[in-house]
């Protein structure tokens, strides 16, 4: 069964989600998939799918500007972590497995950072990594899109009208900016992640920096990366190896 709601955060924003499968066992954690930015929770209808067929319960937000969840007059990166912590709060969620495909990811670290017990596995796939105090400045605009991407770019908005449409434009100026700040907060509370955590970056035509990845990992304590080839969207472009690698990963025993 698939029930598509809606539910406020504090602010008063309406957040729209999806709540799918579930399981007898009431020991089996809830998975919670989020979306990048410009995109909606309809990405992961695949991958959610692989998840129910094996007995977890599959939540899936649109973020605040995207989808079927109400705009906002701010977007700060930080928000969008406290709205994925307060979904799980109003549902009365204790314990989450969170995944989070690009801003969605960062979105992620920003939840397990904040509410560490809440977390038990973490993964962040292909989000850029902020800039440490010293770093250049980053430019995203020399990044070319992969071919799967361009593909995607052009059939978007005939495969997938309401996420092109909703998109709130207003916000890529402000994540822009803000990627382009140093947030050295973010870094000092890396180690705070009690999370069993798996980075999944792209090849060339990815958006994480390889050098402050393995910063990255040094400091989150139980963490690995997996690299693939293609570009930024792995679980779209790459679905058969992005589910080879994660699917385990979420559905492995846990360790006593």
């Amino acid at each position: 069964m698939d029930t598509s709601r809606t539910t406020p955060t504090r602010a008063g924003i309406e957040i729209a989600y999806r709540d799918s499968g579930g399981s007898s066992d009431p020991g089996t954690v809830p998975v919670v998939l989020v979306h990048g930015m410009g995109g909606d929770g309809g990405t992961w209808d695949r991958f959610a799918r692989a998840l129910v067929a094996r007995g977890r319960r599959v939540l899936v937000p649109d973020l605040r500007g995207h989808g079927r969840s109400a705009r906002a007059a701010s977007y700060l990166f930080e928000e969008f972590g406290a709205d994925v912590v307060e979904v799980c709060d109003n549902l009365g969620l204790t314990r989450v497995d969170l995944v989070g495909h690009s801003l969605g990811g960062h979105a992620a670290s920003l939840a397990a950072q904040a509410r560490p017990g809440l977390v038990r596995r973490l993964v962040i796939e292909e989000a850029p990594l902020p800039l440490r105090p010293g770093d250049p400045e980053q430019v995203f605009a020399n990044r070319l899109p992969s071919l799967p991407e361009l593909w995607h770019a052009t059939t978007s908005v005939i495969r997938h009208p309401r996420a092109v449409f909703a998109f709130d434009r207003s916000m890529t100026g402000s994540a822009i900016e803000q990627f382009r700040r140093p947030d050295s907060l973010w870094w000092d509370r890396l180690p705070d992640i009690e999370a069993d955590t798996l980075i999944l970056r792209g090849g060339p035509g990815g958006m994480v920096d390889p050098r402050k990845l393995e910063s990255a990992v040094a400091a989150i304590p139980r963490c690995r990366v997996a690299v693939f080839p293609g570009g930024h969207s792995i679980h779209r472009d790459r679905y058969d190896e992005f589910a080879a690698e994660v699917l385990p990963f979420l559905m492995r025993p846990p360790t006593s």
